[in-house]
């Protein structure tokens, strides 16, 4: 099958969102179908306003059209719900191409706190775009729920994966210091809460990995902590298994990959019991979570690493990838013009 991904989030940005996709693609090349990526890179972009690492494209519907036009999916799948992905929904829409799309990120959760826009507008916005979709894809049952109830339509599940070969226990000395060593990763922005993880009296000392634009402040506010700046591959996986809990203090991400990627390292994560970690640890001995952020903490010292490395090795890439590629909708429009490579 030829399957056109349109996403806003890409390389070189550093996210759940894009290692998802990444994954995905991957598998999906693996198995014998064609992907083609409709990227920021492949138009001119401004920098996001309070976010200038990530890029946003100026690009119209016809100019995505032609990317499509050109590629002949039997499958469109729009990722984001930024310019990339509103002028592809455009598109799509006025020539009857039918498309999915998924949800990743709680904008209007993020407006509200920067610009105190109630997050009922964004969700209003959120329901028209995913609206004409065939599937919204969602990472978990949870939040199945929760955008069932606010009027989101066409809800299928589509579960992450983490790379196991990648991520493993493993004997590691990239975290030096009095332990316990309590680990953040992500990225270091208002909406992440990591004042709440920073002002957490636990003995030991705190590492964040990751940048943004709080990291100036939280450099200031919080001058005892460790900030390793941006890691991915090896040294971000050596990383969490240097280290003796994640602690996730976000109470607004949908999902959390890097709850997945502590757990394949063998590393224990302390949460709040919020969507996201909730759907993934709640019910597991791999994950503790509790109101009360420094009592998660230090209970979650308690768990077996053994275990955390066990539930990590269910949850596949090449399940999430089968998993999105039966949610996709095959399009008639190119079906006869595309000879399609056996699976």
């Amino acid at each position: 099958m030829r399957i056109q991904i349109v996403t806003d989030a890409w390389h070189p940005q550093i996210n759940g969102v894009v290692r998802t996709l990444t994954y995905t693609a991957g598998e999906l090349e693996r198995l014998g179908h064609r992907v083609g990526l409709v990227t920021p890179d492949l138009f001119a972009t401004v920098p996001c306003p309070g976010y200038p690492e990530i890029r946003l494209s100026l690009a119209c519907p016809s100019a995505v059209g032609e990317c499509l036009d050109r590629f002949r999916p039997e499958a469109v799948h729009i990722v984001t719900e930024g310019p990339l992905g509103m002028a592809a929904r455009l598109y799509c829409g006025a020539n009857h191409i039918p498309f999915t799309t998924s949800f990743h990120t709680r904008f209007p959760e993020y407006i509200r706190m920067r610009w105190r826009l109630p997050a009922s507008w964004g969700y209003a916005a959120l329901r028209r775009f995913h609206a004409g979709a065939k599937r919204t894809l969602v990472p978990t049952e949870g939040l199945r729920e929760e955008l069932a109830a606010l009027g989101f339509d066409n809800l299928a599940l589509w579960g992450h994966g983490v790379d196991t070969a990648l991520f493993r226990p493993r004997p590691s000395q990239a975290l030096a210091g009095p332990r316990p060593i309590w680990l953040y990763v992500g990225r270091i922005a208002p909406e992440k809460n990591i004042e709440a993880f920073l002002e957490l009296d636990l003995p030991g000392v705190k590492c964040v990995v990751g940048d943004g634009p709080s990291l100036p402040e939280l450099r200031r506010r919080f001058p005892e902590a460790r900030y390793l700046g941006c890691k991915t591959g090896e040294d971000l996986a050596e990383i969490y298994a240097a280290a003796d809990v994640l602690v996730f203090p976000s109470v607004t991400d949908t999902f959390g990959n890097v709850i997945l990627e502590a757990l394949a390292a063998g590393t224990p994560v302390a949460a709040y019991p919020v969507r996201g970690p909730k759907d993934i640890l709640e019910g597991s001995p791999v994950g503790v979570l509790d109101t009360d952020l420094g009592r998660a903490a230090r209970a979650a010292l308690e768990l077996a690493p053994s275990a955390c490395r066990a539930f990590a090795e269910r949850l596949t890439v090449a399940a999430s990838a089968e998993q999105f590629l039966n949610n996709l909708w095959p399009s008639a429009r190119w079906r006869s013009l595309v000879q399609v490579p056996a699976a």
